[in-house]
């Protein structure tokens, strides 16, 4: 059974910084496209950042840009994002994707396995 597990978030004040992880059990997805969303309160889930299955391709969010940074471990299976000058716009629960294939994008229809999410509060 194919699992992504994010772990990291929690509370930070605004200005502050957080990681999250995402360890994928089940299968190895060093040939595909991963991914980070996120869903607010009251809003749709949007996309946050991808990157392709080498790391060299990454794509983010114009509202992110600059202050989170996308990476992965191959080796250990495992998504990161760090996070720094966090605002409270960043609150929402955030969620690792991952890609049948290497095709890197912003859509999540694109993504065929999902995190059950973690949650992170900014506060001002």
């Amino acid at each position: 059974q194919v699992q992504l597990v994010e772990s990291g978030g929690g509370l930070v004040q605004a200005g502050g910084s957080l990681s999250l992880s995402c360890s994928a059990f089940g299968r190895t997805f060093g040939n595909s496209a991963m991914a980070w969303f996120r869903q607010a309160p009251g809003k749709e889930r949007e996309f946050v950042a991808a990157i392709s299955w080498s790391g060299d391709i990454t794509h983010y969010a114009d509202s992110v840009k600059g202050r989170f940074t996308i990476s992965r471990d191959n080796a250990k299976n495992t998504l990161y994002l760090q996070m720094i000058s966090l605002k409270p716009e960043d609150t929402a629960v955030y969620y690792c994707a991952a890609a049948w294939g290497p095709i890197v994008s912003m859509f999540a229809s694109s993504y065929k396995y999902w995190g059950q999410g973690t949650q992170v509060t900014v506060s001002s």
